[in-house]
């Protein structure tokens, strides 16, 4: 572990929170109406959003700029449709990104109802995903979709690499985004296996979605807990019954 490492944990239930019924959004950074000037990124992230969306409702079509957006799904499944005529179902062990670029309108429902009565049954759940969003490196690029399954790759219990724009990812990442500083890893981390290490980098955020974890210099993470490491990694991270894990690893700031 570096030494000189800072490490800010961030408790689950002091997120910011909106609940309007068909939606439970807990928010890692300034979102919408919750503003703070203290808390609006970490590194070059904007947006950790940990939602739950009840069946049959969803977030109607409503546009995005210039932003790298990366969705999670933890449980459940999202359906997604754009104004590039990108229409998919997201689902545990899919990853997936949105590259706004110039602009673009999408749609993202909890569409389980209609899913499970189209193939015989009457299956309904609520959707649990964490979306993310990463400034990319330029402005006015070309709107972009990528999504790719993962699943077993996650198996291993390692740090997966599943988004990056990172040179060094460019053959091993499950799919690319449109900054070179950045790259998200996730660990689907089983009680009795080796810890893993966290990524050498100015900036760590580490989210722990599902379970619970310990983390080197710090100790015990509940579900929704967060901590942004500022100063170099080599933490080792792990758990006594179960967590996934989704860390950020950056390489630059906003305005620094």
């Amino acid at each position: 572990m570096t030494a000189a490492a800072a490490l800010d944990v961030r408790r689950a239930d002091d997120r910011f929170k909106t609940n309007i019924g068909w939606l439970d959004s807990k928010h890692s950074f300034s979102f919408g109406h919750h503003y703070d000037t203290g808390n609006t990124h970490h590194g070059v992230l904007m947006v950790n959003n940990d939602d739950i969306v009840v069946p049959g409702q969803g977030f109607d079509t409503h546009p995005h700029r210039d932003m790298e957006i990366v969705t999670w799904v933890l449980q459940g499944s999202l359906v997604h449709q754009d104004s590039i005529g990108h229409t998919g179902v997201i689902y545990p062990g899919l990853a997936q990104r949105m590259s706004a670029g110039t602009g673009i309108l999408h749609s993202e429902k909890n569409d389980s109802w209609r899913l499970g009565t189209e193939h015989g049954g009457e299956h309904a759940e609520p959707v649990h995903f964490v979306q993310m969003w990463v400034l990319p490196d330029e402005a006015g690029i070309t709107p972009g979709y990528e999504q790719l399954e993962i699943d077993h790759e996650l198996l291993s219990g390692g740090l997966v690499p599943v988004a990056s724009g990172m040179p060094a990812h460019a053959d091993h990442s499950a799919i690319r985004i449109r900054n070179k500083y950045a790259a998200m890893h996730v660990a689907r981390l089983q009680p009795g296996t080796p810890a893993v290490t966290l990524p050498d980098a100015p900036f760590l955020h580490v989210f722990v979605a599902r379970g619970d974890a310990t983390l080197e210099g710090v100790g015990g993470l509940a579900e929704g807990d967060a901590v942004r490491v500022r100063g170099g990694g080599g933490q080792t991270l792990s758990t006594s019954n179960g967590a996934e894990v989704i860390v950020w690893e950056m390489h630059a700031t906003i305005g620094g």
